[in-house]
């Protein structure tokens, strides 16, 4: 049975319905796989999240607060690890997923957000490890440290489609980390990519008040309301999938 909060229709479950209205949009503009990760900072009581803002030049969202992400690249696939996804996460990753559901392509995704954290906010989400595997410059700065990309601690928190009728469409998964996994940063305060400008820890509470695309808004809802009971964010509590269809959000749970 459906309902409705904040104008979107929310479905109980991941259902073969609720699978069925989002398949249908725009074969056109098929969205391509994203992931962006949320850093959880609890060493001083209330929890703060790093988010930086889009440069100007940015055809997709300029000015707009994010967290760090991008887009998938198909060597993310191929990234030696120091760990593996918890088991709870790897099966909600592939669940309804669009574009194949094959571990690889998983855990490809959660290397995304790492890849990505680094180049936008040059902070290494990391642990000590033999690095000999790690190719390409994009991981040149994890193999000169001795480490490799962990994905044991990260946790599945949400995931959203773009909606159809746009020239770029991403299909996200929003993971979060604890920051005492950051295993070292870049003295500049930022990273490589200058993708992202002043970049901020935040309470949720701040953050709400910064300029944020609608979607980034009902994350950062979704992770407030789920701390208060699973503040440990365990990989097999409900996680919530946001798509559009026309003119109307809806929300269903994996």
């Amino acid at each position: 049975m459906m309902r409705h909060i904040n104008n979107i229709e929310v479905h109980p479950d991941l259902t073969a319905n609720a699978q069925r209205l989002y398949d249908g949009s725009l074969p056109n503009v098929r969205p391509k796989d994203a992931a962006t990760l949320i850093i959880l900072d609890h060493d001083h009581g209330t929890p703060k999240i790093l988010m930086g803002r889009r440069h100007m030049r940015h055809r997709f969202m300029p000015g707009k607060f994010v967290f760090p992400g991008g887009r998938l690249d198909a060597a993310d696939r191929y990234v030696p690890c120091a760990d593996d996804l918890p088991t709870g996460v790897m099966e909600k990753l592939r669940c309804g997923a669009r574009n194949g559901s094959s571990d690889r392509r998983m855990r490809g995704l959660a290397i995304c957000a790492i890849r990505e954290t680094y180049e936008e906010a040059g902070l290494f989400i990391a642990a000590q490890a033999d690095p000999s595997g790690l190719k390409g410059e994009d991981w040149s700065a994890f193999k000169h440290r001795s480490l490799l990309p962990t994905l044991s601690p990260l946790r599945f928190i949400g995931r959203a489609i773009t909606p159809p009728g746009r020239s770029r469409r991403f299909d996200t998964r929003f993971f979060a980390i604890d920051a005492r996994h950051i295993a070292d940063r870049l003295s500049e305060g930022t990273g490589p990519s200058g993708e992202l400008e002043d970049l901020h820890w935040l309470t949720i509470a701040d953050a709400h008040d910064l300029d944020l695309p609608r979607i980034t808004k009902e994350i950062l809802h979704e992770l407030e309301e789920r701390l208060k009971t699973d503040p440990e964010l365990a990989p097999q509590s409900p996680t919530p999938f946001f798509f559009m269809r026309g003119k109307s959000m809806f929300r269903a749970e994996i």
